[in-house]
């Protein structure tokens, strides 16, 4: 009953059109009620305290990252090393597209801000040498949700939060299989591509190679201090992010000379205001993370899932079927914060381990930004890019199908996450 209560209180208030963040408090006071435990005094608290936390810091300050990065140039650089690198081949653009993916991931950890930025850049480049738009919108979706997989990144941050796991060894731990996610990316648009014609670019000379190396340097070199210093111990992933903010205005300032003091503020603004509604939905979803311990929902779905718990594969295999579900209505950030207390007790109970549960669950959750109907990816590639829902939707498809197969592959063989994470040392 009380999960019944829980699920139905939340699936209606979706249903009428209330915001997540007003739909999950709506189901913790629905809960509230039906345990008879109703007091705005102990929601009010719950509400601030889910946001009161050192390692959430992060979030904004990586949201910032993105929005300098994005206007200070060095997205742009990123992309023009990708371009003079692999740009030349058969469908070179498309490769450019995928590199210059997986390097701007290692600096903001937003697929929203990486989807926006390869878009703006790319897509007009890639229809006017030839590709089909729906093809390239739907490649540029995809890569964009690496995102959050490859460090530094907001959805590792909060699972490590909402999980209690270490988010210095599930930043390390996600490096290896965000770069397969890439290559898999690689090798289905190289299937893709071969039928079209499409006249690449003539390849660039050893000089402007160099040239454009030089000119991403800088950029180049954050993922670097980042991983070096989380990894060496220097700073938290909370103080990672403040390196990176501080990092990244300094050389779009002063190094590019691409950001002035009248853009910051507009800088500083759209980054407050995408925080704000990632902070305030995680407030919000702390409030049924804390109900949903109360009523002891985790062992009523560890019963439920006790068949499975003999076998770890089988039952990766239902939750990332479960999560996959999920993903196609909710936003990557509620369904982590929604089904991570439910789910941990079950992968702790499994003997699963839970710094590659949470990389794989990321990676899902991902994925889950480009599946229709909600697909946050999909509506920021066919707005920036101009494009119907549906075109990006039909592009998109083989390359998401190549994603989850990669995934499930994970699944089956999890020494393919837990080897390369003890390179790392994750």
């Amino acid at each position: 009953m009380t999960l019944t209560v829980f699920i139905g209180s939340l699936l209606l208030a979706m249903a009428i059109g209330m915001p997540i963040s007003f739909a999950l408090l709506a189901s913790g006071v629905a809960l509230m009620w039906q345990l008879d435990l109703f007091d705005a005094q102990i929601l009010t608290q719950n509400l601030i305290g889910g946001a009161d936390s050192f390692p959430l810091l992060a979030v904004p300050f990586f949201m910032l990252a993105g929005e300098i990065m994005n206007v200070g140039g060095l997205s742009k650089r990123i992309v023009n090393l990708a371009l003079a690198l692999v740009g030349h081949v058969r469908g070179g653009l498309g490769y450019v597209t995928i590199m210059a993916g997986c390097l701007l991931s290692a600096l903001s950890g937003s697929a929203v801000a990486d989807a926006a930025a390869l878009t703006a850049l790319l897509l007009p480049m890639m229809t006017a040498a030839g590709h089909d738009k729906a093809r390239a919108g739907g490649l540029i979706a995809a890569t964009g949700i690496i995102g959050p997989v490859i460090p530094p990144s907001i959805g590792l941050v909060i699972f490590g939060v909402a999980a209690n796991v270490s988010i210095s060894k599930l930043f390390l731990a996600a490096i290896a299989p965000g770069l397969m996610i890439g290559g898999a990316l690689w090798i289905t648009w190289a299937w893709v591509v071969r039928r079209e014609r499409v006249e690449p670019p003539p390849r660039k000379s050893r000089r402007e190679i160099l040239a454009a190396a030089r000119e991403a340097g800088w950029a180049l070199l954050l993922p670097v201090i980042i991983l070096v210093g989380l990894r060496m111990g220097v700073f938290t992933p909370t103080e990672a992010a403040v390196v990176a903010a501080v990092y990244a205005f300094a050389v779009a300032t002063f190094v590019y000379r691409e950001l002035n003091f009248w853009q910051l503020r507009d800088v500083f603004v759209a980054a407050a205001k995408t925080s704000a509604v990632v902070m305030f939905l995680i407030a919000a979803a702390m409030v049924s993370a804390w109900l949903i311990t109360v009523a002891d929902l985790p062992s009523k779905v560890v019963g439920l899932l006790e068949p499975f718990m003999g076998n770890k594969v089988l039952l990766m295999i239902g939750i990332m079927v479960l999560v996959m579900v999920v993903g196609t209505a909710l936003d990557m950030t509620p369904t982590i914060l929604i089904l991570t207390p439910v789910l941990m007790p079950v992968v702790i109970k499994a003997g699963i381990d839970p710094v590659y549960f949470g990389v794989m669950f990321i990676i899902n959750n991902s994925i889950g930004l480009i599946t229709p109907p909600v697909g946050v990816v999909l509506n920021v590639v066919a707005g920036v890019g101009r494009m119907k829902m549906d075109e990006v939707t039909r592009g998109v498809l083989p390359f998401m199908a190549a994603e989850f197969a990669i995934m499930f592959v994970m699944v089956l063989f999890p020494s393919l996450v837990t080897v390369p994470a003890r390179w790392f040392g994750g």
